[in-house]
């Protein structure tokens, strides 16, 4: 009120105003949506896309990938013969198609492998193997252009 203030004991005292609520329902929302698919199932899906999209990606010329362990998650980094990685990033976007470009926060330890940047594209459960396709068909696209 006007006439008093009661202040809460930490860390609530520290908190301005009302607390994101809508966030939290909607964390709630996704935990149980990710629990009704299940974590295993998810997993497997995530990794069995993995393959695919190396698989396919390694029939794009020029394309080299960065990090081909069978176990890992599921990102794949990549650069493109005679192409900057963020020019690829730039034509991917234009074709829809969202990826990471540039050294990732990374910069050490791509210096250290002699790079400086590579494109990135990170899959998940709801991305499917159409996605990646998509993604092969603009990167050879790219192939075929001089920049």
């Amino acid at each position: 009120t006007f006439e008093k203030t009661v202040y809460q004991g930490p860390p609530e005292r520290f908190e301005a105003g009302t607390g994101n609520i809508a966030d939290a329902v909607g964390l709630g929302a996704a935990l149980d949506y990710v629990e009704a698919i299940g974590m295993e199932v998810i997993a497997r899906y995530e990794h069995d896309l993995l393959v695919y999209a190396t698989e396919r990606m390694t029939t794009v010329p020029g394309l080299t990938l960065i990090g081909t362990a069978p176990e890992k998650a599921s990102v794949l980094s990549f650069t493109l013969d005679g192409h900057d990685s963020q020019e690829v990033g730039k034509a991917l976007d234009r074709e829809g198609i969202a990826v990471r470009a540039g050294h990732h926060c990374a910069q050490p330890i791509l210096r250290r492998f002699g790079l400086e940047a590579t494109v990135r594209p990170s899959l998940a459960f709801y991305n499917t193997c159409a996605d990646v396709d998509a993604l092969v068909s603009a990167l050879r696209l790219q192939t075929s252009k001089a920049y």
